[in-house]
């Protein structure tokens, strides 16, 4: 019984209480003198972030 029951809190911790990405979420709208110091690293996860949104959200520009 007690097993059960340690197995049980542990498997409690996994769980998120965040919600979902779309929950959480939001679009990442550099401005123009932000997009000017951008590196290359950094666009192409903005632009992985914001492509995600519009596959799993519905985002759009």
């Amino acid at each position: 019984m007690v097993k059960i029951i340690v197995l049980s809190l542990t498997l409690a911790g996994c769980t998120t209480s965040g919600g979902s990405f779309c929950a959480a979420g939001h679009p990442i709208r550099p401005t123009r003198a932000e997009v000017a110091t951008l590196s290359g690293t950094s666009v192409a996860a903005i632009l992985a972030h914001n492509e995600k949104g519009l596959t799993l959200c519905g985002w759009r520009p």
